[in-house]
């Protein structure tokens, strides 16, 4: 399998390109990529582009790349979660999941439940998870890893599309979604969204659903939502 890099400045028109410091220790180091080696970049907009490698040292690695396509590789629907993150371990895991569904943005949320804020470096660790999946997935387009805001501000300043707020014992997600379009996804902690939060979500036109009869933790529960908008018409 062709090895997949990513290069924020990916030049559109292809010639000779530098890999990321991280990206070329990676290359030279654990994938042992020898000149002449082909591979694809990608920027993280849409585009990706074949190249090869003409020049590979343990911190630098330069290639030759073809002019760069737009290669679409998105859902037919705009997915947009907001969550309040579980521990670091599960987070890392979520958000590989969720790139490599297709989520356009993440939101983490700091709701009157949550323990624990994500600190600085954990957003770094996970903005680094959200690379690697697009690399090992064949996604082209990075998920949009957001700061933190609180549940009550994201409530209220949420954009235009369709919008949910998981929560127990509320409507069952069974009724046919609409094969396009966005949809904003708000999913609580662990300890659960408080009455007060419900209630704001609904004035602000979010529809409460939930997923059954069983609880489900975090990450299964964004998963599973994830899934549903990413396949389902």
């Amino acid at each position: 399998m062709t090895r997949r890099y990513f290069v924020p400045d990916l030049p559109i028109l292809g010639g000779l390109v530098s890999l990321p410091e991280a990206e070329a220790q990676h290359a030279s180091r654990v994938m042992r990529v020898q000149v002449g080696d082909d591979l694809v970049l990608f920027d993280g907009r849409g585009h990706e582009a074949i190249a090869h490698f003409v020049q590979v040292g343990r911190k630098e690695c330069h290639c030759q790349a073809d002019p760069a396509q737009v290669i679409n590789r998105e859902p037919e629907r705009e997915i947009h979660l907001a969550i309040a993150l579980p521990k670091p371990d599960r987070s890392r895991e979520l958000v590989e999941r969720l790139t490599e569904m297709g989520v356009r943005s993440l939101t983490p949320l700091i709701a009157q439940r949550t323990q624990r804020p994500p600190t600085e470096a954990l957003l770094a660790k996970l903005r680094r998870g959200v690379i690697e999946a697009c690399k090992q997935s064949g996604r082209n387009q990075l998920m949009d890893m957001r700061a933190p805001v609180r549940a009550d501000d994201f409530f209220s300043a949420c954009g235009p599309g369709t919008r949910w707020i998981a929560h127990p014992a509320m409507d069952h997600l069974t009724r046919e979604v609409a094969a396009s379009g966005t949809f904003h996804v708000a999913i609580g902690p662990e300890g659960g969204w408080t009455d007060d939060e419900v209630k704001l979500a609904v004035s602000h036109s979010f529809k409460a659903v939930d997923l059954g009869t069983r609880i489900y933790r975090i990450e299964t529960a964004a998963t599973t939502l994830a899934a549903i908008l990413a396949t389902r018409c």
